[in-house]
């Protein structure tokens, strides 16, 4: 009776033992369940508000590229130099490319990047504004001397218009003036008869003139041409009497006689002679004389 009953209080506190240490592993249970729990919460809110900030931080890194590209743009029309500012877009075009899972370490990093993107761009704007007062005081400077090189232009063309017109005032005094002009008909016998001619007078033309005295007109070796023209704007010539070509008016034209000279200012005497070998058709001709492509003189004879 006794051994049962000392048995009795064993098993029952043995009992208790097992109760509170259950009781105890509960708790501690209860507790790790809460603290996971708000733990989990913790980890939740914490990735919601870094994706949150990576989104954020992703649309400033959008408007920083927008930014850029129109600083760069800006600077590059006034001629100012990229390069940093091609570099900072090269390093953000990069960042936007990469994955938008990033941790909240790397999006603080990101951010602070961000910053000095920002703080770049600022610095840019007061560039702008450098460059813009450098540019407006060269257009200035540019235009004042685009003006004096205007104004110089035009002097140069009104002098280079008067030396041209003296020139040509000086070409056209210049010119060369045949006077006392005479066309005489020679027979084989020598004898000269004046205009009208019969054939049978005409053996020969003879043409005589003076060149007038010119002050302008410098001394040099002339060409002196004659042409004997038809009724029917017709140039007698024979090249194997010594006729040919010469330019008039941007065309090539037959001339009859010529002779090389110098022109010495003497008012000295020319005689040509020219020989048809054939008879001329009745009407009425005219004697031109030139040199250099312009006329000199002109005197007409007719033929019966």
């Amino acid at each position: 009776m006794e051994s049962n009953t000392i048995n009795e209080p064993k098993k029952s506190n043995r009992s208790t033992i097992i109760i509170i240490v259950l009781l105890i592993i509960n708790i501690v249970q209860g507790v790790k369940i809460y603290l996971d729990s708000g733990e989990k919460a913790q980890l939740t809110t914490a990735k919601i508000n870094t994706e949150q900030d990576l989104a954020s931080t992703m649309q400033r890194l959008n408007d920083v590229k927008a930014e850029l590209d129109q600083k760069i743009a800006d600077i590059q029309k006034l001629g100012g130099n990229i390069a940093d500012l091609e570099k900072a877009k090269a390093e953000v075009e990069k960042e936007l490319r990469r994955s938008t899972q990033r941790s909240a370490k790397a999006v603080k990093e990101l951010k602070d990047r961000l910053d000095g993107y920002e703080q770049l761009l600022k610095l840019k704007d007061e560039e702008i504004e450098k460059l813009k007062s450098v540019n407006k005081e060269l257009y200035t400077e540019n235009k004042t001397l685009k003006n004096k090189q205007n104004k110089l232009s035009d002097s140069i063309n009104v002098l280079s218009k008067n030396k041209e017109e003296l020139a040509g005032k000086v070409a056209i005094a210049s010119q060369l003036k045949a006077e006392n002009i005479s066309v005489k008909a020679v027979n084989s016998k020598g004898k000269e008869r004046e205009s009208p001619f019969k054939n049978r007078q005409l053996q020969k033309i003879k043409v005589e003139f003076n060149l007038a005295e010119n002050k302008v007109a410098p001394i040099e070796g002339k060409k002196i041409l004659i042409r004997i023209i038809d009724e029917n704007g017709q140039v007698i010539f024979d090249v194997a009497k010594g006729s040919g070509t010469f330019i008039l008016n941007g065309k090539e034209e037959f001339y009859t006689a010529a002779q090389e000279i110098l022109f010495d200012n003497t008012k000295q005497k020319l005689i040509f002679f020219y020989e048809k070998g054939t008879e001329y058709a009745e009407g009425n001709y005219t004697v031109e004389i030139f040199t250099d492509s312009y006329k000199m003189g002109s005197v007409a004879f007719a033929v019966k």
